[in-house]
């Protein structure tokens, strides 16, 4: 069974995660949403030791593997901070797609999903496997031709996301 959440017992690990958006809404392509995202973790890179080592930003979820000391306090830190961003953007720019994620139990607002699909990267074969299936995404969505032309995306080698791929850990 896959778990649903990262287990503080393995949490200095390197993960495969996928963090979604409440309905698989797309909410990213559009009012800087995106850079939202990036300058999240750009900011958790230089302020809380996370790693990129492979990523890609789709329509409505994201795919990564990183490394941290403290891999829950990352993924809860940046679904918190880019839940506060999407919400002021969101009440900038389309205030009606906000009641879309007003969780009518809480009347909070509910962007991302609650299970992040932790894998744990156990060896060098099932990181590749990963890194392939996150770099393809965009091209089996039929985005683009070839995953170096999504800019959104560790495959890209203008990527704006500073990103240190593994070697024969």
């Amino acid at each position: 069974m896959t778990q649903r959440r990262i287990s503080t017992e393995q949490n200095t690990s390197t993960y495969f995660l996928t963090m979604t958006i409440q309905r698989w809404y797309y909410l990213f392509d559009r009012h800087n949403r995106w850079e939202i995202l990036a300058d999240s973790l750009r900011y958790c890179q230089t302020n809380k030791g996370l790693e990129i080592n492979g990523y890609v930003f789709m329509l409505n979820h994201l795919h990564m593997i990183a490394t941290a000391l403290d891999m829950v306090g990352f993924v809860r830190d940046f679904k918190k901070f880019t839940s506060k961003k999407f919400k002021l953007n969101l009440e900038q720019t389309e205030p009606t797609v906000l009641q879309l994620f007003m969780d009518e139990a809480t009347g909070a607002y509910q962007f991302w999903k609650k299970d992040n699909g932790p894998k744990i990267i156990e060896s060098p074969a099932f990181y590749l496997q990963k890194l392939n299936y996150i770099h393809n995404n965009p091209v089996r969505k039929g985005y683009v031709a070839r995953p170096e032309h999504w800019i959104w995306s560790s495959a890209n080698p203008d990527s704006p996301l500073k990103v240190k791929f593994l070697e024969g850990f």
